[in-house]
């Protein structure tokens, strides 16, 4: 909670999501939302703080990542300076079992975003864009169904290019790997729940314009297949954030 104190003026709402010990308004200095279904995830949590907020800007956070000082009210200005955005994305540093850099792509990319999702969870949205969108919902690859529902909705966002948060890392991530191990399952979902945007895949790709190594590599190993081991991916990612290099273009 520390981290989102600002010289802004803004509103805090903690979702407790089920939690061992509920957790005490007054403790945390903000208003408590706690959900009461053991079964709810992340998109339950982000949807009841979303559905508790009237602020114009929306950023989501995760308990365990930190905010860098500034952060908030620098991508509100950058929105600001941007109404053709819809939202706004920047990179996170790591910290915990190990540190490095996610650098997220420069520009928006719908035609990537049909085969893999390289935009940080923790992004600013205009709140009107994410009510049209629906917001988070449940199922799997919450985050990038939110993403894919923002593309189909032909809404574009900017990239601030420098760190917004600190992500903790704490080895293995157990839920990313459960839905890893249900890819195609997944994904298959993703695809039919924005079928609209699949159908353009042809049209988003001449938009995009991606070089040649990435129109040929994309479809092969990402997509419904994702033929990489998820201890590979994750190894792959690992490596790319410890030297601070861009996983997208």
């Amino acid at each position: 909670m520390a981290s989102v104190e600002e010289d802004e003026d803004i509103e805090v709402v903690v979702v407790d999501n089920w939690s061992a010990e509920p957790v005490d308004s007054a403790q945390v200095g903000a208003r408590v939302i706690r959900l009461e279904d053991e079964r709810g995830g992340p998109a339950s949590a982000r949807t009841a703080g979303l559905d508790a907020t009237t602020a114009p800007y929306v950023f989501p956070l995760d308990a365990d990542d930190l905010l860098l000082p500034g952060a908030l009210g620098r991508m509100a200005d950058l929105l600001d300076a941007t109404p053709e955005a819809a939202f706004a994305w920047g990179d996170y540093e790591l910290f915990g079992d190990y540190e490095g850099r996610y650098r997220g792509p420069a520009r928006w990319l719908p035609w990537s975003l049909l085969y893999v999702n390289q935009y940080p969870v923790c992004s600013m949205f205009r709140r009107e864009a994410l009510v049209a969108a629906g917001g988070w919902r449940e199922g799997g690859y919450e985050d990038w169904s939110l993403w894919l529902a923002l593309a189909g909705l032909g809404l574009r966002g900017i990239a601030s290019k420098r760190v917004v948060y600190r992500r903790r890392m704490h080895g293995p991530n157990r839920a990313l790997a459960g839905q890893r191990a249900r890819h195609s399952e997944l994904y298959e979902m993703l695809h039919e729940r924005h079928a609209a945007l699949f159908a353009r895949r042809e049209e988003l790709l001449h938009a995009e314009d991606p070089p040649v190594w990435k129109r040929i590599a994309y479809p092969i190993v990402f997509g419904k297949r994702a033929v990489l081991p998820f201890r590979f991916e994750a190894w792959l990612q690992r490596t790319a954030m410890k030297r601070g290099l861009s996983l997208g273009p």
